[in-house]
């Protein structure tokens, strides 16, 4: 056998085999499904959080699945059966061709004074959210443990940030468990202080009452603004409008892409409705 036909195997070969692994990679791509279930409190929810603007973003063969509910804590939400159906949905019979990603974000209803939904910050919170970790893990699942989204509270120019603490618990559970941590209340803590008071009340539910130049300052009851139940319609400064949730929805999809790269390919083109 002559050099140039060892040379054309060679090539020939090599030309085969990529079609092979193209053909393969495009198959699979085809095949493969994604589901994306949000679990967390009115921050996530629907009409009040960015949750369903980030299901938005993906494309219509990813089923987007928005769990988050008002009120609830890290406790309240398994305590009222919500987890019930995060749990029905990952042992679901198809559930074995679907790669779930559940992305969890409690704290501001963990907080003091929010009779049955508050948790110690010791004892119970980091406790809930292992459990929570370790049961999509069970269920073959892909756990992604969020920091809770800043509140747009400002003192004297600077963005107060009393969740931090439960960011920063839900980032020690994350490393003990070896999940993904998507530090959601660091990012926007750092954006909407950039931003300042005025463009962050922009991003409310409503535009801020004429007269009133200080609601949520640090001697409100934080319980009082967050009720159990239904999304808040007045203005506030702890959930989000339309703006505030395509704002976050960005901020969120920009993070999964870095934290999680496989996903790149299945929110839509940048733009696009």
């Amino acid at each position: 056998m002559n050099k140039f036909s060892l040379a054309s195997i060679l090539v020939c070969t090599s030309l085969f085999l990529s079609f092979l692994l193209s053909t393969s990679q495009n198959a699979y791509a085809e095949s493969s499904k994604v589901r994306v279930i949000l679990v967390g409190d009115s921050t996530m929810a629907t009409k009040s959080g960015y949750g369903d603007a980030l299901c938005q973003r993906f494309q219509s063969n990813v089923e987007c699945i928005n769990l988050a509910r008002g009120g609830r804590s890290s406790g309240s939400f398994r305590a009222e059966g919500f987890w019930d159906k995060v749990q029905e949905l990952l042992r679901q019979p198809d559930s074995a061709m679907i790669t779930s990603y559940v992305l969890i974000q409690f704290g501001h209803n963990d907080q003091p004074g929010k009779p049955g939904r508050s948790t110690d910050l010791v004892t119970e919170f980091p406790v809930n959210m292992a459990r929570y970790v370790a049961e999509v893990k069970t269920l073959n699942g892909v756990p992604i443990l969020v920091t809770p989204l800043t509140r747009r509270s400002f003192k004297e120019g600077v963005l107060e940030n009393n969740l931090k603490p439960w960011a920063d618990a839900t980032e020690k559970v994350a490393r003990e468990t070896k999940t993904i941590l998507l530090p959601l209340n660091a990012e926007s803590y750092a954006a909407v202080q950039a931003m300042g008071e005025a463009e962050a009340d922009t991003l409310a539910v409503t535009p801020p009452p004429k007269l009133e130049s200080k609601p949520e300052s640090s001697s409100t009851d934080i319980a009082k603004l967050e009720p159990q139940g239904a999304a808040k319609s007045a203005f506030d400064r702890t959930h989000v409008g339309v703006k505030g949730a395509a704002y976050f929805a960005n901020m969120v999809e920009r993070e999964l892409k870095q934290l999680v790269p496989v996903l790149h390919s299945v929110f839509k083109a940048e733009g696009a409705q």
